[in-house]
């Protein structure tokens, strides 16, 4: 009975043992990527901020000057209004509502270029960023790569952020030395 008992816990363990290292052969390989930190640190990242802030700088002198403008103009109606005839007082307020009005759509319209350019640079970089890490994912053997902000926890042993960042970087600067030399 003991023998028995002991043959049959024998086959059950090298069942289990068998089923085992079977499923352990197949064992789903994941990664984790930060496309935000990516967007931040690579070097396609950081040209596409330098660009959006330097169209923003731009932008912003630019309504900084004709806001100047259209406070001199008030100002100067203000300061003007009660030596002017009536017609003239009205014409210099419909002159300055016209200038506020080309201020504050200047002012939708510069916002509105600026998201575009955001929205195009940022998509750019995503697509190359998804593109990469298809790759990666190919050659690497992974089964599942999940953005991080999707992620509650994962150990830091499965974060690929920074191969796609090499990757991204190469990439981009091969891009940048061919883009200068069709130039």
């Amino acid at each position: 009975m003991l023998r028995r008992r002991l043959f049959f816990m024998t086959v059950i363990m090298t069942v289990i043992g068998i089923a085992g290292s079977a499923h352990a052969a197949d064992i789903a390989k994941i990664g984790i990527i930060d496309a935000q930190r990516i967007l931040e640190t690579s070097s396609a990242g950081k040209a596409a901020q330098a660009q959006i802030k330097e169209k923003s700088v731009r932008m912003a002198e630019d309504l900084k000057k004709r806001g100047g403008e259209v406070e001199k103009l008030r100002a100067q109606l203000e300061r003007e209004a009660m030596v002017m005839s009536q017609e003239k007082r009205e014409d210099a307020r419909r002159e300055f509502r016209i200038k506020l009005n080309d201020f504050k759509g200047l002012e939708q319209k510069y916002r509105g270029e600026l998201k575009q350019l955001e929205q195009r640079l940022v998509g750019r970089i995503q697509t190359d960023i998804i593109g990469l890490t298809q790759e990666i994912g190919k050659q690497g053997g992974y089964l599942l790569i999940i953005n991080k902000p999707a992620v509650l926890y994962s150990p830091t042993s499965i974060d690929i952020t920074d191969q796609v960042i090499q990757k991204y970087n190469a990439k981009y600067a091969k891009g940048q030395t061919e883009a200068s030399s069709n130039n």
